[in-house]
């Protein structure tokens, strides 16, 4: 195959352009836009290599891995090099291609097997050991059904008839993939095959077609709004720099991801990242920014690197740097690695970063728009936000709104785990029912537990229980319940989840990022955290006045969470007493039973749990005493034992180790 790069691409010998004198139309002349020159020498070259890039016409097979994150942590690096040895030892000639996530993380690692004039068909769970007997079936025309995932549609190429397309898949069906639409299925350092599907397009027309402020009205018009957590209007924000006057603006991307659950971010990066710088340039343009910063995490390792060979392509193919496709807009992208403080998701603290400084929010106003980095007007997006530009500028305002709920147009990207059948990243269009998205989708809760909760939004967000799993998705909707939003983080639990423990691990989590700045936040989470922790204690840990402290906490926990919402001085403070606020609405018998009970309702926390031998069932294996860290069960052996009361700590040891099932929760 060519190197097919952009930047060598010449469609025919009227156009005299090079490396030093580029075409400035070259990315319309290389996809579906206006040629130079209209004739069938130009046309019948661009289909050649368009067909070549996007592997549509193939002369021997082609084997995609998915090696994200998640594929590599469930084993997608031994995959990857046991196929390459399994094509050395055979002397098989084919391509293997390295892609990012297609978002079924459960089905990790996946290996899609595509051969000549034949679509290309996808595998799950694809360990090492699996390689051989799926290469042998695969590459002689025999897809192993066993194995086989789903089929994808190639116009153009020959369909397996016993092989289900993978877009009716339980888990893809339901999606409108617009931000996931390349992710699993591109090479993600490949600029050509981005440019091959459409990109660039819109950012190459809009800077030389259309002006900033037009830009700022169709973002407006869309109904985009920010996908961080906030919802703020996309272009409402983009207008507010853009009238204010400076000699320099800048563009922050907001990639530092620090919810529990999320990692919606880093798939997009991972998968398609040129996506993002595309939507970055569309972004910068609008604002009148010439430098635009990803602010982004040092745990995405992966991520960087990918995203750091895209803006070397960019620049090379003269779609990043200065004077862009002789547009006369110019732009420089830097890359600030974080520490992973989740205090600077927020837009102030993340500026203060930047800047290098303690990640600490400021006052506002002025806001960012107006004073932001460096004392420059900024915008801050985060990462999908921004990745919605190109096919939302490409498309125009009206496609994109006609997609969602009244208040919230287009797409959102959740990352869907916990107790859940099928966990990974989903895609679904504004409006669509939670019950939907976790049953359909995710496939409900596994192993016959029923469902419980959803906590959404991370720790700024809140749960959403069984009565409420009819909710639509959107901004709206969601805080009517207690909920948000959020940056896209959706944790299922089941009936073995305590909801007061859920409360309580996230404001820990809360309590320990914190950046102490407020009083408020800093003291008042910690004091909520505190009371938490007494009603999940047993009565033997306490001393004192303990009993009677626990008893005030849980009187003063509302008007606590209250406080902490009203004073805060930004907005992750102000969200803090979400989770408790949210689980004493929906689960207060739960809380109720912590309190004044001492008991835990799902056998959860630990110092609340209490068991009992059953005589009938207890062969007197002696297997239970001798493992109780407490020695708190007593019995002759092969006689019936029991468990003392005062020194069993719950730790739930013997319930595990017993070969009788005779240890039972006791109520």
């Amino acid at each position: 195959m060519p190197s097919n790069k952009l930047t060598d691409f010449k469609c025919c010998d009227q156009c005299r352009h090079s490396w030093e004198n580029p075409c400035p139309r070259r990315v319309e002349c290389f996809t579906e836009g206006p040629l130079c020159h209209d004739n069938a020498e130009c046309k019948e070259l661009r289909r050649s290599m368009r067909l070549q890039i996007l592997r549509q016409d193939i002369s021997k097979p082609v084997i995609y891995v998915g090696a994200g994150t998640c594929g590599l942590g469930a084993g997608a690096g031994k995959t990857l090099e046991a196929i390459r040895g399994y094509l050395s030892s055979k002397s098989v000639d084919a391509d293997v291609v390295v892609v990012g996530c297609i978002g079924l993380c459960v089905a990790e690692p996946m290996v899609d097997v595509q051969l000549p004039g034949r679509c290309r068909v996808s595998f799950q769970n694809i360990t090492h050991h699996r390689v051989e007997a799926l290469l042998d079936s695969a590459l002689g025309g025999k897809m192993p059904v066993d194995m086989v995932l789903g089929q994808h549609r190639q116009e153009g190429l020959e369909p397996f008839a016993d092989v289900p397309y993978l877009d009716k898949h339980p888990f893809f069906a339901p999606q409108t993939r617009w931000v996931l639409a390349n992710c699993g299925i591109i090479d993600p350092l490949s600029m050509d095959e981005y440019v091959a599907r459409g990109g660039y397009r819109a950012m190459s027309a809009t800077i030389r077609n259309m002006d900033p402020a037009a830009l700022c009205d169709m973002v407006e018009m869309s109904g985009l709004r920010g996908r961080g957590g906030g919802g703020f209007p996309t272009g409402k924000k983009w207008k507010f720099a853009l009238g204010t006057p400076s000699d320099q603006k800048y563009m922050v991307c907001n990639a530092d991801e620090g919810d529990p659950g999320a990692f919606m971010d880093r798939a997009v990066i991972e998968g398609d990242p040129h996506r993002l710088l595309e939507g970055i340039a569309l972004a910068s343009y609008a604002i009148g920014a010439s430098k635009a910063y990803v602010y982004i995490r040092a745990e995405y390792p992966l991520a960087i690197r990918h995203l750091k060979e895209a803006i070397a392509q960019a620049k090379a193919a003269g779609l990043m740097g200065s004077n862009i496709l002789d547009s006369g807009f110019s732009l420089e992208i830097v890359i600030k690695q974080g520490a992973g403080a989740f205090v600077c998701g927020e837009e102030t603290a993340l500026i203060n970063s930047i800047e290098g400084k303690r990640g600490m929010p400021r006052p506002r106003p002025p806001f960012p728009a107006v004073k932001g980095l460096f004392g420059k007007p900024t915008v801050i997006n985060n990462v999908e936000t921004l990745a919605n530009l190109p096919s939302l500028v490409a498309n125009g305002a009206a496609w994109f709104s006609a997609v969602g709920s009244k208040g919230s147009k287009g797409t959102k990207v959740f990352a869907l785990s916990g107790k859940v059948t099928r966990t990974g990243l989903v895609e679904v269009a504004m409006g669509m029912p939670m019950r939907r998205i976790i049953f359909d989708i995710g496939g409900g809760v596994p192993d016959g537990k029923s469902f419980k909760a959803a906590q959404i939004g991370g720790p700024s967000g809140g749960c959403i229980p069984t009565s409420q799993l009819d909710i639509e998705i959107d901004y709206e909707s969601l805080k009517t319940i207690g909920a948000m939003m959020g940056s896209g983080g959706l944790v299922v639990m089941d009936e073995d989840t305590c909801m007061v423990d859920v409360a309580k691990f996230f404001m820990d989590f809360i309590q320990r990022e914190s950046c102490g700045k407020c009083i408020p936040c800093r003291e008042g989470t910690r004091r909520m955290l505190e009371v938490l922790q007494r009603i999940t204690k047993s009565r033997g840990s306490e001393k004192g006045n303990d009993a009677l402290e626990r008893f005030q906490g849980v009187m003063y926990l509302n008007r606590l969470a209250e406080v902490i919402r009203d004073t805060s001085l930004c907005g992750l403070g102000q969200t803090a007493p979400n989770p408790v606020l949210s689980t004493l609405r929906w689960f207060r018998d739960e809380y109720e039973a912590h309190v004044y009970e001492r008991r835990c309702p799902a056998g959860a926390c630990t110092e609340l749990r209490r068991f009992t031998i059953d005589a009938n069932l207890c062969k007197g294996c002696t297997l239970c005493a001798k493992k109780c860290p407490t020695k708190a069960i007593m019995g002759a052996p092969k006689s019936p034992h029991y468990i003392i009361p005062d020194k069993c700590i719950g730790c739930g040891t013997c319930k595990d180790i017993c070969p009788a099932a005779a240890v039972i929760p006791q109520d």
